[in-house]
C-alpha cells in the first residue's frame, strides 16, 4: 500500500505544475509560390548563390591546380610503391624511398642542368651579333632586310639589351618581378611536393573511405575499376617517363656529335620539357636549339632540324603505339584528348587528359556496353 501510494503521488501533477500552451494566433494561408514576385525572388536568389559560388571557385582555382597536379603525381608514383611492397618493404618505408629518390632527382636537376643552362643562355646573348651578321650573307634574308629591315630592328634592340645587361630584369619586370618569381615558383614546387608526399601516403585510405559510401553489393565492383583506374593513370605517368627518357637520349648522344657543352645537362632539361605534352618539346627544342646558335649558325640549324624530325617520329609512331599498349587506347584519342584537355584546362588539362580518356574507355568497356548488350 505504501509503494501504490508513492506511484501514485509521483505520477499525480498538481495544477500549478500544468503549462499552458502558448496561443500564437491563427494559421495563416500558405504562401503562393506561383506569384511572380515568389518565383522572381527565389530565382535571383539562386542566381546570386550562383554568382557567388563562381567567384569563389575562381578565386581559389590556383589552389586546386596545384590539388589536382599533387594527386596526379602521387597516383603516377603510386605503382612504383606497390612494386616496393611486393619486396617486403610497408608502405611508409615503400614512401619515404620513392620520395626520397624524387628530392634527389629534383636537386641533382638545380645543380647539374640550371648552372650550364643560365651560361649558355649568357653565351648565346654575347654571340648573338656576330649570328645576325651571318644571317645578312644569306642574299634572301639580306633582300628581306632591305625591304622591312628586321635584321636591324633585332640588332638594334640585342644592342640595347646587351649594353647594361637588363635583359632577366626586364623579362621578368624589373628586380621586384624577378625576386617575386623565384618564391613563387620555389613555394609553389614545395607545396606540390608536400600535398603528393600527404597523398601518396594516405591514398589507401582515401580509397577505402570512397568506397564506404557505395552501396555493399557494388562495393566489390566499384573497387576493382577504381584500382584499374589508378593502375591506368601510373601506367600513363610510367609512358611519360619512358618517352621523356627516349628524347633526353637522343638530345644528349645529338649534343655530342655537334660538339655541344654539357650535352648531360641539355639531356636532363629536355627530360624534364618532354614530361609536358603539347608543348614540352616546343620548350625542349627552343632551349637546345638557341645553345646550339650560341655555337655556329649551321649548327643551330641542323640541331633544329633534328629535333624537329624525332619529334614527328615520337608524335605519330612512337608515342600512338607506347600509350595503345600501356594504356589501351587509340592513337588518335590520344591526340584529341590531349588537345580538349590543353584546351580546357592548359598544362594541368594535358596532363590528365590521357589517363582521364583511359578511364572513361575503361568504365565504357566494364559498364556502359555490357549494360546495353543486356538491354
Amino acid at each position: 500500500m505504501a509503494i501504490t501510494a508513492r506511484i501514485k503521488k509521483a505520477t499525480t501533477r498538481s495544477p500549478k505544475a500544468e503549462k499552458v500552451a502558448a496561443d500564437y494566433g491563427t494559421l495563416g494561408a500558405p504562401i503562393n509560390r506561383s506569384h511572380p514576385f515568389y518565383f522572381g525572388f527565389i530565382a535571383t536568389l539562386g542566381a546570386l548563390t550562383a554568382i557567388v559560388l563562381m567567384r569563389a571557385l575562381a578565386s581559389v582555382s590556383q589552389i586546386f591546380v596545384l590539388i589536382l597536379i599533387a594527386l596526379f603525381l602521387a597516383t603516377g608514383l603510386n605503382p612504383a610503391v606497390e612494386a616496393l611492397r611486393k619486396r617486403n618493404l610497408s608502405r611508409s618505408a615503400a614512401v619515404t624511398v620513392i620520395f626520397s629518390l624524387v628530392i634527389l632527382f629534383v636537386v641533382f636537376f638545380s645543380f647539374v642542368v640550371i648552372p650550364p643552362v643560365i651560361n649558355q643562355g649568357t653565351h648565346l646573348i654575347e654571340n648573338a651579333p656576330q649570328l645576325l651578321q651571318d644571317l645578312m650573307k644569306n642574299e634572301t634574308i639580306k633582300q628581306l632586310n632591305t625591304q622591312y629591315g628586321l635584321i636591324d630592328t633585332l640588332q638594334t634592340r640585342l644592342n640595347s639589351i646587351t649594353s647594361d645587361g637588363t635583359l632577366l630584369i626586364s623579362t621578368f619586370g624589373g628586380v621586384i618581378g624577378v625576386g617575386k618569381s623565384v618564391l613563387s615558383g620555389f613555394f609553389t614546387a614545395l607545396t606540390i611536393l608536400v600535398l603528393t608526399l600527404y597523398f601518396i601516403t594516405s591514398l589507401p585510405q582515401a580509397v577505402n573511405l570512397g568506397l564506404s559510401l557505395v552501396p555493399a553489393s557494388r562495393r566489390d565492383r566499384v573497387g576493382l575499376l577504381t584500382n584499374a583506374v589508378i593502375a591506368r593513370v601510373g601506367s600513363f605517368v610510367g609512358s611519360q617517363i619512358v618517352i621523356a627518357a627516349m628524347a633526353a637520349v637522343f638530345v644528349t648522344i645529338l649534343s655530342t656529335i655537334l660538339g655541344l657543352p654539357s650535352p648531360v645537362a641539355i639531356g636532363m632539361f629536355v627530360l624534364v620539357a618532354a614530361l609536358i605534352p603539347l608543348i614540352g618539346h616546343f620548350i625542349g627544342a627552343g632551349v637546345f636549339t638557341l645553345i646550339a646558335l650560341s655555337q655556329s649558325l649551321l649548327i643551330g640549324i641542323v640541331a633544329f632540324v633534328a629535333y624537329v624530325v624525332y619529334v614527328q617520329i615520337e608524335n605519330y609512331v612512337v608515342t600512338p603505339r607506347i600509350m595503345k599498349r600501356t594504356l589501351s587506347v587509340p592513337g588518335a584519342v590520344t591526340i584529341i584528348a590531349a588537345l580538349i584537355g590543353s584546351s580546357l584546362l592548359g598544362l594541368v588539362g594535358g596532363l590528365l587528359a590521357v589517363p582521364v580518356a583511359a578511364s572513361i574507355i575503361l568504365i565504357l568497356d566494364e559498364v556502359v556496353i555490357p549494360r546495353a548488350n543486356n538491354a
